[in-house]
């Protein structure tokens, strides 16, 4: 990260201490519920959980629900280079979403060629348009729907083949926290395996104690740190040894590993929020 990048997200990443919040968190008997022991029943089906994010997509096809996501760039800023021995890297974005976050990687670097895939063909379709509404035809990208749990299973042996193996990045934005936690390490071998030696896992999602996370009743649990919100969609909240946990155990290198903790306030209601992400870098061993 170049200094003055790594000013700014420092600055953004660190407006509170995450020590602090969770033995305020820990402390406070109104949000007992979150840290009691749970005995977890039958998940729901992998089929119910990729039509409530279909369902979600459909309610929210007009793009404007999420923001495009600048700060990846300052976050991951190997996301911006090429060199001459790799003109044109490879990017796998896994759960694309409306293309918030590959757009900006797009207008970033016009040699980068990005692969996308998500649980909802309709989503890719809208996806496809707005990039190429935003970024006419400088760019190539390659869309595929995919069942949203595991890579391999749906993606057509074309399309797998063009990425096993030699994929450079792959980004996992606010995609692994949707996925049920025994489902969980499946998913990273499968990005283990689409990465060429020396690639890299770039990774982003809920962390615990995130202000989201706290809003929970404890009628939402469906699992120790898990939630399903009242549109079916499911959300994790991790920790670090969790993230670190499954990436050491699917192969990876650990690069970066740390809470992101930031503060805003909503100018209309006068409320401070505190959000907690965890951002982590994974690299695939390289050969010796």
């Amino acid at each position: 990260m170049n200094s003055e990048g790594e000013v700014e997200a420092e600055y953004f990443s660190k407006d509170f201490d995450w020590e602090e919040l969770r033995s305020e968190t820990e402390s406070n008997p109104s949000l007992r519920h979150h840290f009691q022991s749970f005995s977890s029943s039958s998940s729901q089906s992998p089929q119910s959980d990729v039509q409530a994010w279909k369902q979600f997509h459909t309610r929210h096809s007009t793009g404007k629900f999420f923001k495009e996501r600048r700060y990846l760039l300052k976050e991951f800023p190997e996301l911006l280079s090429s060199s001459p021995s790799n003109s044109n890297p490879k990017l796998l974005e896994v759960g694309c979403g409306n293309g918030s976050t590959i757009l900006p990687i797009l207008r970033a670097n016009k040699d980068i060629v990005v692969y996308a895939c998500d649980c909802s063909d309709e989503t890719l379709e809208k996806a496809t348009e707005i990039i190429t509404a935003n970024a006419a035809d400088l760019f190539k990208h390659h869309f595929k729907e995919d069942n949203g749990l595991h890579l391999r299973d749906s993606c057509s042996s074309d399309e797998f083949d063009r990425c096993v193996g030699g994929v450079d990045f792959i980004t996992l934005i606010f995609t692994l926290s949707a996925v049920p936690l025994e489902r969980m390490p499946r998913s990273i071998k499968e990005c283990f395996t689409v990465l060429k030696p020396g690639g890299m896992v770039l990774f982003r999602d809920y962390g615990l104690y995130d202000m989201t996370m706290l809003r929970f009743e404890s009628d939402k649990r469906v699992g120790f740190r898990e939630y399903m919100r009242s549109d079916g969609t499911r959300s994790y909240f991790f920790c670090l040894n969790t993230v670190r946990n499954l990436f050491l155990g699917a192969g990876f290198i650990e690069l970066e590993l740390d809470y992101c903790c930031v503060k805003s306030v909503n100018r209309k209601k006068g409320k401070s929020m505190r959000r907690v992400w965890v951002h982590g870098k994974f690299q695939k061993p390289a050969l010796r």
